[in-house]
């Protein structure tokens, strides 16, 4: 299995390089050093359909094919489910996963690092990452830390088979780790919602935090921010709209009993729930209403589209009537005026890419602007 590991290894890596997502040879010798089908001995979930996926396990046939194509691999489901433990499919969402080489590539790219720079990862994973990371930076300047015990573990036991052994650490990897720090670089490879304050203080100024900014609305954006001596952090959106699994301890908690939605003020709104269903709109109207979760309800024989904010209990039903859109909202803050205001200044900067944008991080929140 070696020699057709390394060609498989060797073949996509040339893949990778002419697709632009490997752009220096520092990172393309490290990444060609680290098999990454020894971070998947325990399976990996494939898609069956719909919301259902089957297990796919080391000894089956396609499976170290599978681990050398340009493909994310579900490693676990619903929190502790892993592929020995199903025989057939399950229907239950994925929480944790072995990501697309190309886009661990070209983060890592994106990182900007160099030798000598210490560097924070927030989340582990499979391993996979960290091994690059460490073998392109020496084990003592790297630390990975993973929320999930378990696959903090598997983890471990992947990267010391392969004599790789940084800094590993199982917590929360929000609150970072400052016993590591300071850092020049920190890297998340989950989503989060907001930037926390702990990787602004764990980060030398001038040094960068690269991550995936979403919400609970199902949109993201890589940034990548530079702190500054005064605590804050600001940098450009890169585009692409990379997306990966929010950081649990984020993840959009249960909405419970809904309020009185037939109550509130209604009016006419030049802008519309359709505008929900594009990515960057989507984007946009996170930073308006941060803590807001999405659904849509049958209401007198009709579809509103609502938002709700799961802190203050504020909420806004979007509908069409009569050729046009009407929201109706109440509660301490509104927010669909707030998502008005949001998307009215990027309609009027003329709907910018999201590469245009600039994220300002500060202890009050988060703002984007053109």
């Amino acid at each position: 299995m070696t020699d057709q590991a390394q060609a498989l290894r060797t073949q996509l890596l040339n893949e990778l390089t002419a697709g632009g997502h490997v752009r220096t040879d520092p990172w393309k010798t490290a990444a060609g050093t680290v098999p990454r089908h020894d971070f998947l001995r325990g399976g990996f979930f494939r898609h069956a359909g719909s919301s259902a996926w089957e297990p796919v396990l080391h000894d089956d046939p396609g499976w170290l094919e599978a681990c050398y194509r340009d493909e994310s691999l579900v490693t676990q489901i619903a929190g502790t489910i892993l592929p020995p433990d199903i025989r057939g499919q399950i229907l239950r969402e994925p929480t944790s996963s072995s990501t697309l080489p190309s886009l661990v590539l070209r983060m890592l790219e994106d990182l900007q690092v160099e030798p000598g720079m210490r560097v924070l990862e927030i989340g582990t994973g499979t391993g996979y990452s960290t091994a690059v990371l460490a073998t392109r930076l020496g084990d003592d300047l790297v630390t990975s830390i993973e929320y999930d015990p378990d696959v903090a573990n598997r983890a471990a036991a992947a990267l010391w088979g392969q004599d790789i052994h940084p800094t590993l650490v199982t917590g929360d990897g929000l609150h970072g780790h400052p016993d590591g720090g300071p850092y020049e670089r920190i890297i998340a490879t989950c989503g989060i919602k907001t930037v926390p304050t702990a990787w602004i203080e764990q980060t030398r100024p001038g040094g960068l935090i690269l991550a995936t900014i979403g919400g609970w609305l199902m949109a993201s954006e890589l940034a990548r921010l530079t702190v500054h001596e005064d605590g804050t952090a600001s940098g450009p959106l890169l585009g692409g709209q990379v997306s990966f699994m929010i950081a649990r301890p984020q993840s959009p908690p249960p909405l419970g009993l809904l309020p009185d939605l037939s109550a509130g003020a209604e009016r006419r709104t030049g802008i519309g729930a359709d505008v929900l269903d594009d990515w960057t709109s989507r984007f946009i109207a996170q930073f308006a209403a941060p803590n807001a979760q999405r659904l849509t309800l049958n209401q007198d024989g009709r579809s509103e589209h609502v938002l709700i904010d799961v802190g203050s209990g504020a909420w806004a039903a979007v509908y069409e009537e009569g050729g046009h859109w009407v929201v109706r909202q109440d509660g301490p803050i509104l927010l669909w005026d707030a998502v008005e205001e949001h998307l009215g200044r990027w309609h009027a900067a003329g709907k910018p890419a999201a590469e245009k944008a600039t994220v300002t991080v500060r202890p009050e929140g988060q703002t984007l602007t053109w």
